[in-house]
This record gives structure tokens, C-alpha cells and sequence, in this order.
């Protein structure tokens, strides 16, 4: 993989990506066609991460107008809000998925006296933008967050916020692999993330081919670990960042904050500002997506529970602003007071 690795791209009038399902144990590429496919692809997690799924909705949307027999401009415009909404609905959580459809929406409304093919190529080339600066944001937030890494740190990570994650470098791993590339010395302790085990099978995929050293870890023992002061920084991702800075991410999130407060250990959050919606007041406000029954019952297709038990599977949930040290962005770190903080971001 080396320093860069395309997630996903657009290849001779498609879409090319990494159906993260079938790692670690087989690298496969999907291909989709229609915008169907690709909301396809994000509601089964084929690909999956809040920066990823915009940049995956910013390409769904060009399959949408390449692929429209609209003649007028007003047609035309029906068919790609129809491809939105269905974009939108695949997965209600990440804010990165909205932010991309309605960048690609102004595109259209902004160029609506144009050819109608003009405006088809102009918005795979917003798509195509999106995606590469998805990749020099992520690169810039790695170099600030790096200078939260010591040399000879160990690090707990969540999830997967890596090169996986993203268009091809990542937030929270980002930050990890800059510190590494500076030649820090560094140990990553990686949660296995239940019931989906991005961090088993997609986090510790990524650190491994790069060589970074890490250990693999269940979910309930990093409490334990932590207590045994073997932790000396939690950096994870963030899915949708309410105004005054509560996080919503992968579930777990929430309970590795309160152990890193019990243990006065930092716990930093790695995001774009495209995450950040400051249209909602605080994490309550978020709505938080629940997955099928079957990814607790099963695993491998194989049953794990008894037929018929009753299931609850959140895939998200909400720390609080007061458990999280600082927000590193590509706009610098955003420290408390966040509300405060936040707003400047945005005024700047």
C-alpha cells in the first residue's frame, strides 16, 4: 500500500472500489455502474467511513447524470435529486454523505444555463476534486495530529479511520501514519470494533502492510489496559461532529472516552470540517443508524445466538464534548470551549 492507496475511484465511466467486506482474507474490486449500485455499495459497507461515503455519493451522482435521458435542464434536475435522495437514505449518520450531495447539487444549479453535457462533466470534475482533496486534507490533518504522538508512544485506536476509510489516507490512522513516517517509534493497540470488527479486519489489514507495530485487542479489555498504563493516547475518528463539539462515531466510542477520563489518558478526535454540522446544537441531535439483526446473530454466516433472539445493533454513539481533549482538523486543532471554537472555524 505504501503512503497512498485509492479506496475508490472513477475508471473508464465507472465506479471502481474496494469491497472492505471480504478483507482481510481477499482483496476484491467492485464495480458500479449506476447510482443504485453505489448506494448499494454503501448501505451493504462494501465501502464504508464517513469521508469515503461522500466521496462515494459525489461519484454516484455522476453515474446519475451520465447516465440520465433527460433532454431540458428541468428533467434533468429531477433525476439527479432523485439519485440524491436515494444517496442520502443509504446511511443516515455520516454528515460527509450530505455535505458531497449538496456540493454536487450547486454545481448543477449553478451551472443550469449550460449544455446539458457541460454540466455532466463538470460534475464528475467536483467528484473528482472531492475526492483528491479528501486525500491532501487527510494528509494535513495527519501532520497536526502527529505532534500529539511521542516517540515510543502507545496508541489505541477504534474502528477504521484509515487510508480504508477515506479516499486513500485517512483521519485518526492518518495521524498515525505521519508519526511513524517521521520515524517516531510507535505501538498501536488496536480494538477488534464488534459486531463489524473494522479494527480486526480493516485497521489491523492497513497497519500491518504498511509495518507498522500493532497489537490486536477485544473491545472490553481496553479498559484493562489502560489501567495498566500502557495507553498514552486515544485517536480515533468521527462520523458527524455536533456545534458544540459531541462526536458521533463508531459505537464503543463513547465508552473508550470514559475510560480514558478514569485513566486522565488524551482522547482526540481526527476529522475533516466537512464532518462538522453546525446545524445541529449537540449529539443528541444526531441520528444514529441501526444495522441489521444478523451482524450480532451470526458471524461468517454462522449463527452465534439462539434463532429468534431479539437484537439492538446502533452502529453509532455519542461522546460528549467534555470527554474529548481536542478536535484535529486540516484547519488546525479546535480545543475547548468548542461551541466558541467551532463557530470561529466556520466564520474564518
Amino acid at each position: 500500500m505504501g503512503r497512498y492507496m485509492k479506496t475508490i475511484e472513477w475508471k473508464n465511466g465507472k465506479v471502481v472500489l474496494i469491497d472492505q467486506r471480504k478483507l482481510p482474507t481477499k482483496f476484491e474490486l467492485v464495480e458500479c455502474f449506476t447510482c443504485s449500485d453505489v448506494a448499494e455499495a454503501i448501505k451493504k459497507m462494501k465501502i464504508r467511513g464517513a469521508p469515503a461515503i461522500g466521496v462515494a455519493a459525489s461519484f454516484g451522482m455522476s453515474l446519475a447524470a451520465f447516465r440520465s435521458d433527460a433532454t431540458r435542464f428541468e428533467d434533468f434536475l429531477k433525476d439527479m435529486e432523485t439519485a440524491k435522495n436515494s444517496l442520502a437514505a443509504s446511511r443516515p449518520t455520516a454528515v460527509n454523505l450530505t455535505w458531497a450531495l449538496n456540493r454536487i447539487m450547486n454545481i448543477i444549479c449553478i451551472k443550469n444555463s449550460m449544455d446539458l453535457n457541460r454540466i455532466k462533466e463538470n460534475i464528475l470534475k467536483e467528484a473528482q476534486n472531492i475526492a483528491r482533496e479528501d486525500i491532501e486534507i487527510n494528509k494535513t490533518i495527519g501532520k497536526y495530529g502527529a505532534s500529539f504522538i511521542k516517540d515510543g508512544d502507545n496508541i489505541l485506536t477504534h474502528c477504521n479511520a484509515g487510508a480504508l476509510a477515506t479516499a486513500g489516507f485517512g483521519t485518526a490512522l492518518g495521524v498515525i501514519r505521519t508519526a511513524y513516517y517521521d520515524g517516531k517509534k510507535i505501538h498501536v493497540f488496536v480494538d477488534e470494533t464488534r459486531p463489524f470488527l473494522q479494527g480486526a479486519r480493516l485497521t489491523a489489514w492497513e497497519l500491518m502492510l504498511e509495518k507498522i507495530p500493532f497489537t490486536l485487542i477485544t473491545d472490553n479489555m481496553a479498559g484493562f489496559i489502560m489501567s495498566k498504563n500502557k495507553i498514552d493516547l486515544i485517536v480515533v475518528g468521527a462520523d458527524r461532529i455536533a456545534a458544540n463539539g459531541d462526536i458521533a462515531n463508531k459505537i464503543g466510542t463513547y465508552s473508550l472516552s470514559i475510560l480514558a477520563k478514569e485513566n486522565n489518558i488524551p482522547f482526540y478526535i481526527a476529522a475533516p470540517i466537512s464532518t462538522i454540522d453546525v446545524s445541529l446544537k449537540c449529539g443528541d441531535e444526531i441520528p444514529i443508524e441501526e444495522r441489521p439483526s444478523v451482524e450480532i446473530t451470526h458471524f461468517l454466516g454462522n449463527p452465534v445466538a439462539p434463532k429468534g433472539t431479539k437484537t439492538y445493533n446502533p452502529a453509532f454513539d455519542i461522546t460528549s464534548n467534555r470527554h474529548v481533549t481536542a478536535i484535529i482538523t486540516e484547519k488546525g486543532i479546535i480545543r475547548k470551549p468548542y461551541k466558541k471554537n467551532i463557530k470561529e472555524v466556520f466564520s474564518t
